[in-house]
């Protein structure tokens, strides 16, 4: 039997015998702050303190336990509790003694001495039976009340964020990825509770969580954006009591290209060409995303000038429409070069008559 009918359980809250209800619960507030077994590194004192004043405060915030408790401790006074409450309580005591008296108590057989010994006893038996309501029936009682409350009640689990980076190829074409997915699952040994028998769940540390991966494969849709968010349903963290699981969020991320540029739907690129390729026109091979193609340029083609690959962009998403690729060619020449080709060049100098400067301050 519980014996905190010896102990004075306001005192263990700091509250006076008429304290009301918002009394009790802000001293229960304040003291179990102060005595969490989290905030004093989960010493003994600290669990048995925190163990001790939750247990006043389930006895005193009860009409009925609060009421048989003040009885059988003598308090005295008018409280704010309901005095209905107060009444039914001496009324069961006074049902119980009378029927453990009328029971036991033969008075043809006892002397005065064994009359008053049986007094006592009958006594300490209708005390015990009192409290063991008061401590332990009823408190067991809620106590499977509020699980199958809680248990009953649904919780959907939460959902994950993931980040994944693709390259830019794969975002053109589509692409499969698998996934590393962490999940956090109530912990099988606490059962989220994170105290076993008053101190922390040796499985989960006192978070009352497991974390759990599991690889996915998942797919990545032709012509998605930087940024884009993809829902993997139901593969989030786990629901319990009949709630839904929560879903899995792909945030993608595209890797830069120092080739490749974009504007809307647009791919942009600078292709280098040489300087006989600028005067006489040639076919040049192009990277695009889909892989090379075949460009013509035109003779007399100058730096800066622009060609249009068509359908060689990215799709906008909507009616998978894609755009183009704008290739800019840039003359380039060689850093080394051969004795022939210098000799060249030098026969090209002493025969040629344009002069590309004689306009500069006339355009």
């Amino acid at each position: 039997m519980n014996q905190y009918y010896q102990k004075d359980l306001y005192a263990i809250l700091g509250i006076e015998p008429d304290a009301d209800e918002a009394q009790i619960k802000s001293a229960y507030r304040k003291q179990a702050r102060r005595w969490h077994p989290d905030v004093n590194d989960n010493s003994q004192e600290s669990i048995l303190r925190f163990k001790e004043i939750t247990e006043a405060y389930e006895v005193l915030t009860d009409e009925q336990r609060r009421s048989q408790y003040d009885i059988l401790k003598g308090f005295n006074f008018k409280s704010s509790y309901s005095s209905t409450s107060k009444t039914q309580a001496k009324k069961a005591y006074s049902q119980s003694e009378s029927a453990q008296t009328k029971t036991d108590f033969k008075p043809e057989q006892k002397t005065k001495t064994e009359e008053k010994h049986h007094d006592k006893s009958s006594f300490s038996q209708v005390f015990e039976n009192i409290l063991d309501g008061l401590f332990t029936n009823d408190s067991q009682k809620n106590s499977r009340t509020k699980t199958e409350k809680k248990k009953l009640k649904p919780e959907n689990g939460r959902d994950i964020n993931l980040n994944v980076t693709i390259k830019i190829s794969e975002a053109i074409s589509g692409t499969n990825r698998t996934v590393n997915v962490l999940h956090s699952e109530r912990c099988p040994k606490c059962e989220g509770r994170r105290f076993i028998n008053g101190a922390k769940c040796p499985l989960c540390k006192g978070s009352g969580e497991v974390s759990i991966h599991k690889k996915l494969n998942v797919k990545i849709p032709v012509g998605v954006k930087k940024g884009a968010k993809i829902r993997i349903a139901n593969e989030g963290n786990k629901g319990y009591n009949g709630g839904k699981s929560g879903d899995l969020y792909l945030f993608i991320d595209i890797e830069e290209s120092s080739f490749f540029k974009y504007e809307g739907n647009n791919v942009l690129c600078e292709i280098p060409i040489t300087p006989f390729e600028a005067v006489l026109g040639a076919n040049i091979e192009v990277p695009t995303l889909c892989g090379n193609v075949s460009m013509k340029i035109p003779p007399y083609t100058s730096t800066g000038q622009k060609f249009r690959l068509s359908q060689q962009g990215t799709s906008n998403g909507k009616n998978n429409k894609k755009g183009d690729q704008i290739v800019t060619v840039k003359i380039v020449v060689p850093k080394e070069m051969t004795a022939k080709e210098i000799e060249l060049y030098e026969q090209l100098k002493l025969i040629s008559k344009h002069n590309v400067r004689e306009n500069l301050l006339n355009d």
